[in-house]
């Protein structure tokens, strides 16, 4: 293969990835019109339309698919085999994408970002927060993280955290005006802060469980979300009640006095965080560092002195 084809199947591969060819061109170090160009001459080449344009979005034809599928896997076996090799001269580079809930980017990865860099100032974290539970094989990603339960089959998992606990909270001034649920069936007499489910655009029924006894209630109020900060910001302005776990930021606000809970003794706890990889023969090298540092397995024992 002659060194334009590759560079034009490259391009291609990295605006079908990137569903852009904005995004695409500043990954590639082009101009979008140089970009936009080097794929007119592949497609040119081929005799066929590989990407379908509109004003606001771009997407691989039939064709595109078909060619995408083939090249895909040996674009990923060559970035594999580069970053074995700069890994095992003590150099590594390379993009790492990673798909991963809300709540892990806030508590997980974010803490712990500049601690990665100092370690791989060469690497790219590529990291998409998605709470619509994404295929990350489809999603061209290397690894993705999600409660326990919902992770995708035939996939190696990594615990992260502990079980995660889900806390209903509303603020001291909500509760003086409008009372104290005592079981979840009140809740249909109050304000409550919904949550959206992105996956396929239904509110989550609040489940709770007491002594055995497992109850689901569909609940109402003045605003539905997707994102917890939303939801958490709408319980301590009065607005609600909101159903959320207690790791993701309701803990201090409880702390503190912001919050109040209600409902304890029917809360339910959820299996914690997982980051999980499709079932390869080997982890990559740069994935495996990542892992240890969510599991902050990259810091130095402390030393003792007598």
């Amino acid at each position: 293969m002659r060194g334009f084809e590759f560079a034009e199947l490259k391009a291609f591969a990295a605006v079908v990835e990137r569903n852009s060819f904005a995004r695409a061109a500043e990954h590639l170090g082009l101009s979008p019109s140089a970009l936009s160009q080097t794929i007119r001459q592949l497609e040119g080449r081929l005799g066929t339309c590989l990407l379908n344009r509109t004003t606001r979005s771009v997407a691989p034809s039939a064709s595109g698919e078909l060619l995408y599928a083939r090249i895909a896997p040996l674009f990923r076996e060559m970035d594999a085999a580069v970053a074995e090799a700069t890994e095992a001269a003590g150099h590594a580079t390379g993009t790492l994408r990673i798909n991963t809930l809300g709540i892990a980017a806030r508590t997980i990865i974010a803490p712990r970002l500049s601690r990665f860099y100092e370690a791989y100032p060469d690497v790219v974290l590529d990291i998409v927060v998605d709470d619509a539970l994404t295929d990350i094989v489809v999603g061209r990603f290397d690894a993705g993280i999600r409660v326990g339960g919902r992770l995708e089959k035939d996939m190696i998992a990594v615990r992260l955290t502990p079980d995660l606990n889900m806390v209903a909270v509303a603020s001291p001034g909500y509760l003086a005006e409008r009372g104290v649920p005592k079981a979840p069936a009140d809740l249909h007499s109050h304000a409550c802060i919904n949550w959206r489910l992105q996956k396929d655009g239904r509110q989550y029924r609040w489940e709770f469980e007491k002594k055995g006894q497992k109850l689901e209630v569909a609940v109402n109020g003045p605003v539905v979300t997707n994102h917890a900060d939303i939801g958490i910001a709408a319980a301590l302005h009065g607005l609600g009640i909101a159903y959320h776990f207690e790791r993701d930021g309701v803990a201090e606000h409880l702390a503190q006095g912001r919050l109040v809970q209600v409902l304890a003794d029917w809360s339910i706890s959820r299996p914690g965080l997982f980051l999980y990889y499709p079932n390869r023969q080997h982890r990559p090298a740069l994935l495996g560092a990542f892992i240890d540092c969510l599991l902050d397995k990259d810091l130095e024992p402390e030393r003792h002195t007598d």
